[in-house]
């Protein structure tokens, strides 16, 4: 498909904190929890219900009543004329999010659609699926989040098996792993900077209640651990004979984010900014041999800035979904960008994966760098659960 219409307005996007699992956010739900934020994030932006006719929900996790999806969740925003599908695709939930609502402005089925993404791997359910079959009428049962984490059942093992597999094959040192991480955390601290400067350019605040009275404004990351050379390099590997160490590797998380998307004149209106144009111009994704996760982003890449008619040194910002460091490394090298190139002022790998919502804050992050860098081209790039990935082309202007 080819984008011609698709925008999106300037601030009118946001992450919340991202959460350590069993943290700060460890007992809200995950879908009210989205509601409540983009609720006060459309009041605060003075974006009127009426002006969106459309609403994807993206979650992985399952919450109480989640059936209900998306028209519930309009219902708690206080918009409750509109509808729209609930969509899962493990990290590439994101950005498979923004092509459903790209997919409908482009044909003219909406004028403006809210994409909202929530998940919360902390508590995650307990599945018991009935079995009349089984001795005794015993079902079987399942740790949604755990469970899926430590198998695929396609290719067998976990995820860090993936990024093992891909070191080995490689030839991706644990050392090499270390250095890129050092560099992740340093940009992450530069997102800090002045107060957090960067980070209040996309990051709204969450109202977690603690009681019948009491909310408790939750305003930043929670969760991520300061790192040395030194103490990366003494962390062991997490699987014997491997090279990734917990060091290495992102942690899961709670948290939520949004993004309009809407056609040239929408964007116009809702912006923050109308001398701010951003234009949705590339999607792509990709899947890779059974069990390495990892080598599927930079082919869902390449995708991606074909269908926008450039290539990787044409961007001026790239943000990657990077769950082991073993992802950037082989971004780098494949793809010709230095590690320290991308991902400036944070990425996943620091800030923590809470699956759904994790590609739209990269997302907002991506068109924040590219208007304080006076515009241009950039790529959101990112793995997924069954060796896939999915990709993102934006120009700012």
């Amino acid at each position: 498909m080819a984008f011609d219409n698709s925008f999106i307005p300037y601030r009118a996007y946001w992450s919340s904190p991202f959460c350590r699992w069993q943290g700060k956010l460890s007992g809200s739900h995950s879908l009210e929890l989205a509601a409540g934020t983009a609720r006060r994030f459309l009041e605060a932006r003075e974006i009127p219900g009426e002006a969106l006719d459309g609403l994807v929900l993206g979650m992985t996790v399952p919450q109480r009543r989640a059936f209900y999806g998306a028209p519930w969740m309009a219902g708690l925003i206080g918009v409750p004329g509109l509808t729209g599908p609930t969509v899962s695709q493990a990290c590439a939930t994101s950005a498979r999010g923004l092509l459903a609502a790209a997919a409908d402005i482009e044909v003219g089925a909406r004028q403006s659609v809210l994409v909202v993404a929530c998940d919360r791997t902390s508590n995650g359910p307990h599945v018991y699926y009935p079995n009349p079959a089984g001795i005794g009428g015993r079902g079987e049962s399942e740790e949604w989040v755990w469970d899926n984490f430590n198998l695929d059942p396609w290719a067998g093992g976990a995820m860090l098996a993936t990024a093992e597999n891909v070191a080995k094959r490689a030839g991706i040192s644990k050392e090499e792993q270390d250095a890129a991480t050092l560099v992740r955390h340093a940009q992450y601290a530069d997102g800090l900077a002045d107060e957090r400067a960067f980070q209040k350019r996309y990051m709204f605040p969450v109202e977690v209640r603690k009681g019948r009275k009491k909310v408790e404004l939750v305003e930043q990351d929670d969760g991520v651990f300061p790192t040395t050379e030194e103490g990366l390099a003494r962390l062991r590997p997490a699987v014997e004979g491997g090279t990734v160490s917990f060091g290495t590797q992102t942690f899961p998380a709670d948290g939520n984010a949004g993004m309009v998307v809407c056609s040239r004149d929408r964007a116009a209106e809702l912006g923050k900014d109308p001398a701010v144009n951003i234009q949705i111009l590339g999607v792509g994704d990709a899947r890779v041999e059974k069990a390495h996760m990892p080598m599927a982003v930079v082919p869902a890449a390449r995708r991606a800035l074909e269908q926008a008619g450039i290539d990787f040194a044409d961007c001026k910002a790239i943000k990657t979904h990077n769950p082991f460091a073993v992802n950037d490394v082989l971004f780098s090298r494949e793809s010709g960008v230095a590690v320290e190139d991308f991902n400036r002022f944070g990425s996943p790998l620091i800030y923590g994966h809470p699956q759904g919502p994790t590609g739209l804050r990269a997302t907002a992050e991506l068109i924040e760098e590219l208007v304080a860098a006076g515009g241009g081209w950039g790529l959101f790039a990112g793995c997924a659960a069954g060796d896939t990935a999915m990709a993102i082309v934006l120009k700012v202007d």
